[in-house]
Order: C-alpha cells, then structure tokens, then sequence
C-alpha cells in the first residue's frame, strides 16, 4: 500500500536517492530543501505525487507550518524522514560559538522541532513511523568531528526515549546510522572551522583514515531504507554499510572492559 512519507534535505545525497526511490514505486513524497530548484528534475517526472517545500529546519515556526501543509495536501503523513543535516569539521577548540550553534540548530534541533510536529498528526491516525537520520558517530568518535558527534549523541538520546514515549500511540521511531558513503557530506555539504596549526596532526591523522573502501556506495542503501520504511516492526538502530557495526561493536567491548575495572570503585560511591 502506497504511503505519504515527508522526507528534509532532499536536494542531494541520502535524501533526494530515497524521495525517488519511493517516488519511482508509488509512495507520495513531501520533498523539503532549501533551494526548490534542485526538486525540479522530481517533480516534472513523478507530478501529483511529489509535494515540493522550501524550509530551512532551523525555524521552528516553519517546520510545523510545513507539516501541516503536508497534511492538509495528501490527508496523513505515514513517514517522517530527518534527513537534514552537515558535517562540522575541525577541533573542538578551533570551533566558534557560531560555527557550534549552527551544528546544533540544524542536526538536533531542526529533527526535534519536526519531530514535534508531526507527533499530533500521527497520533490522531493511530500510526506512524519517524526515522532519524544518525550517524555510526552518535554512537562512537572520531577527532576533528567533535561538535557533529555532539549532535548525533543528541539526537541519540532524543530519539530512544521518544520511541518508549509514543509507542502506545501506534508510533515507531527508528534511528539510522550509516558509517561513511561517497556523497557531498563532506565535501559541498560541510562546514569547516578555521584551522588552528597545534592540531595538524591530529587532521593528518584523521586524513589518512579516509580510504575509499570505508566508503559505501550511496544508492545501495536504498533497499534497506525501503525495508525499514516497510517493517510492522522497525528495529530501533539500523546500521547502513558493513563498517559500521564492527566499528561499534569493538568499541564497546573496549567500554565494558574498562568498566568492568572500575566497577568496585563505581559500586562503593553508592555508599550503601
């Protein structure tokens, strides 16, 4: 059965390879961008099917204007997708309070103003399903990213503890975490601090990580995304690319480890 999914940052990347994937199999499509221009392309081939809206997430007012219009032109949204958000690369110290806010603004609390919004349409069909856009780093680090982990922690934290909120309301939140594909995520679509030379090494560093195996193929993830999308019961976290989880799972058998080393010293600060 065709669905209305409402879908952010579909002028590139992720979001435009999804809007037309479920374009191109009969979902309706509420595509929202900054610049509608980059919708064109969609919405001369896919018609009445595509819902074209200029926002900027980051205005609160116009994200729930925007779910409600979307509402008003296809009677329910089935799906919300929050896909908008960029990379802020550079160290911690480097990084502006401008420069820390926009990250914030967009990657936490544009998801969360949308999230807000779509919660009372969907609670009055009895269902939905919201699907955040996290990343392997709102799970685990890596240097010169730290501001945008900071954000996918954020969003983390936010989206676990509104699917234990919504659930009875018929509402499944998912979270997806991709490691890194070969899109404009960190290329046009990023943001840069000013850099600072005490940290040319640990850019160097992070520099040299970057082979192109550890980058996935972006239209392959559109088969999983329309499986999730598809599920009577979506998983919570769904990692995309076959780093991702290994990558996690190491991580967090070193945590539990040093955990495990502390916990007498971490049981006697109960203090009884």
């Amino acid at each position: 059965m065709a669905k209305t999914i409402f879908i952010t940052g579909a002028s590139r990347g992720f979001g435009k390879l999804w809007a037309e994937a479920l374009l191109q199999r009969g979902d309706k499509v509420v595509a929202t961008a900054r610049d509608l221009s980059s919708l064109d392309d969609l919405v001369n081939k896919y018609g009445n099917n595509i819902l074209p809206l200029q926002l900027d997430v980051n205005d609160r007012a116009a994200d729930f204007a925007a779910i409600n219009k979307a509402k008003e032109h296809f009677g329910s949204i089935d799906v919300l997708i929050n896909n908008a958000g960029y990379g802020l690369f550079g160290s911690i110290e480097e990084t502006t309070e401008q420069e820390a806010r926009e990250q914030m603004e967009t990657n936490f609390f544009g998801l969360l103003w949308l999230s807000q919004a779509v919660l009372p349409v969907m609670r009055e069909q009895g269902h939905g399903h919201i699907i955040q856009l996290s990343s392997v780093l709102g799970l685990i680090t890596l240097p010169v990213l730290g501001i945008y982990n900071a954000s996918k922690f954020a969003v983390e934290g936010l989206s676990e503890t509104l699917a234990t909120e919504v659930k009875d309301f018929g509402i499944k939140v998912s979270l997806i975490e991709p490691n890194g594909f070969a899109t404009d995520w960190a290329g046009a679509s990023a943001a840069q601090t000013v850099a600072m030379p005490e940290y040319d090494a640990v850019r160097a560093a992070f520099q040299a990580g970057l082979t192109d195996e550890i980058f996935g193929v972006p239209e392959a993830t559109t088969d999983a995304v329309l499986q999730l999308i598809d599920s009577d019961n979506p998983p919570l976290r769904l990692f995309l690319g076959k780093y991702a989880y290994p990558w996690v799972k190491q991580t967090y058998e070193g945590r539990t480890t040093e955990w495990d080393s502390w916990n007498e010293v971490a049981s006697a600060a109960h203090g009884k």
